[in-house]
């Protein structure tokens, strides 16, 4: 069922829910959080434990890849996912950040494809994108992906406003 949501809220809530469910998982993890929420973004129409699932997802999976990069030990490095929010005419647009490996050219139009990962066995099913995909789809959106290896992968997700 469709209701109002608080969009921002939402994206807010489940970036810190999937941090610390890495974190208790791994103590020795840590990662920035940044957000930047358009607060001119009133409530929108949307499923929102469908919409809370796809964000859990990609926020699993940025906090995946930068804990990877991580384990790499390059100088300096500071894992860093974002989530930011913005109202585009008749639109929202959500965009997930992380400065982790990044996804190969090779796989990036692979990865919304049923029971595709990239994950060691065990670690994921490949199912994630692959619903997310259809979760957004099925709210009259699209997602995006765009992704430079070794540097950094980012998620786009548009919505009706």
């Amino acid at each position: 069922q469709k209701e109002p949501t608080d969009i921002n809220a939402l994206a807010d809530e489940y970036l810190r829910l999937a941090y610390y469910g890495v974190r208790a998982k791994d103590s020795s993890f840590n990662a920035t959080l940044k957000t930047d929420f358009d607060k001119t973004i009133h409530s929108i129409n949307l499923v929102p434990q469908d919409i809370a699932r796809v964000l859990l997802n990609i926020y699993n999976n940025a906090f995946y890849a930068v804990n990877e990069k991580a384990k790499e030990q390059f100088a300096g490095y500071k894992p860093t996912v974002s989530a930011s929010t913005k109202r585009i005419g008749n639109k929202i647009e959500i965009k997930v950040e992380d400065n982790g490996n990044g996804i190969p050219a090779t796989i990036v139009d692979k990865i919304f494809q049923p029971f595709f990962t990239t994950k060691p066995a065990g670690q994921g099913t490949g199912l994630g994108l692959s619903l997310a995909f259809d979760i957004i789809k099925a709210h009259g959106g699209e997602i995006k992906v765009s992704s430079r290896p070794g540097e950094y992968s980012t998620f786009t997700l548009y919505l009706p406003y």
